[in-house]
């Protein structure tokens, strides 16, 4: 029996690479290997790792707020705390190897493990390499990374191109169905466009998204799938009701993101790690609109990975409102264009990074 700790949260981008793992190594090693979650108390992790079924351990570790407040000052007896409380989970649990996906909640359990002797595994999915990562990744035996260059932060010897894991069978999208429209009540033959902000909603596609139905003289020669996010979802139903547009599907949430692959010929999104390597998994042509509240500005680093590749589109968060529909709709009328996004994208999408990850561990568990 192999026992796996996997760290990382905060954020649906470390938790869910986390999560394709633990699924990839059940599938691989069923009975024989057991998994255990670390991650910090009071974040979103505690909640949605037991609802899939695995164990979760939370430490009190916090991050330093950006601004001024009382309690950066607990910060570093949080740590410490944490330290101790992971030294005692490594050793309780046997672990045979620690990995860790960044965000503050993976230090305390990696740091630990690497004094305790105990490989330790890195998986970064950014292009510009989180604090975490870079502060832990001397000591970690392997790094695994989705982005060519990476040896700016790392230890070339150490790296290991994996790719990001994603949960679920993540194919190429299917040419245009007549099921795929008949759901979202469009058209099989019109030109569609795909605009996804995340579950909670992102106010720069919505607001681009009012602008560009404000401008329309008459029906649109498009259809547009439009994802406005929880957050949002009220204040843009209002909207589209006191302005009926013609081929405009809206939702909160978009339950058959196949049948919108499917259905898109241009997708607009922001450029988060996952959501990067899914896109390139699906294969379509893309403007990343990266969103500018993000550490370092990671999404439009990993943005511009794909721009310099000649593989998607970019537009500023603060240009996006008035240009990203126009870029968009420019781009639909440019056939060669298309083409060579759709094949550059799509080139740069690694099908198995979950089975990637997992051979890197499973190299480090027979060493130990």
């Amino acid at each position: 029996m192999k026992r796996v700790i996997l760290s990382g949260g905060g954020t649906g981008g470390h938790i869910y690479p986390a999560v394709a793992v633990a699924e990839a190594l059940k599938r691989k090693w069923r009975d024989d290997v057991e998994i255990l979650f670390v991650g910090a108390e009071g974040k979103m992790e505690m909640e949605k790792i037991p609802a899939l079924g695995y164990n979760i351990v939370g430490l009190p570790v916090a991050g330093l707020q950006r601004r001024l407040d009382w309690r950066n000052l607990l910060v570093p007896y949080k740590v410490l705390k944490s330290v101790w409380q992971a030294r005692r989970v490594i050793r309780d649990f046997s672990a045979d190897v620690v990995v860790g996906f960044g965000g503050y909640a993976s230090a305390p359990v990696l740091w630990a493990a690497q004094r305790m002797g105990v490989p330790t595994v890195i998986q970064e999915q950014n292009s510009y390499a989180g604090l975490t990562n870079k502060i832990l990744a001397r000591g970690a035996r392997r790094i695994c990374v989705a982005y060519d260059g990476m040896e700016r932060f790392f230890a070339e010897d150490k790296i290991v191109m994996t790719g990001n894991p994603l949960r679920g069978n993540i194919a190429p999208a299917k040419e245009k169905s007549a099921e795929a429209a008949a759901y979202y009540g469009l058209s099989v033959d019109k030109p569609t466009i795909l605009v996804v902000g995340g579950s909670l909603g992102t106010r720069t596609l919505n607001e681009m998204m009012k602008r560009w139905i404000l401008s329309l003289e008459s029906d649109p020669d498009v259809q547009v799938i439009w994802q406005t996010g929880k957050f949002y979802e009220r204040e843009m139903q209002e909207f589209l009701s006191s302005r009926p547009t013609k081929g405009v599907w809206q939702g909160a949430f978009i339950e058959r993101m196949d049948y919108a692959y499917e259905m898109a010929d241009v997708v607009i999104s922001r450029s988060g790690a996952c959501t990067v390597s899914e896109l390139c998994l699906v294969g379509k042509p893309t403007l990343f609109v990266p969103s500018p509240n993000v550490a370092e500005d990671h999404q439009t680093k990993n943005a511009r990975a794909l721009v310099d590749k000649d593989a998607a589109l970019m537009v500023s968060d603060r240009e996006a409102v008035e240009r990203g529909m126009p870029m968009a709709l420019s781009l639909l009328t440019d056939k060669v264009r298309l083409a060579s996004l759709k094949e550059n994208i799509a080139r740069l999408g690694i099908r198995d990074a979950a089975d990637r990850v997992v051979r890197q561990i499973e190299k480090e568990w027979s060493r130990f």
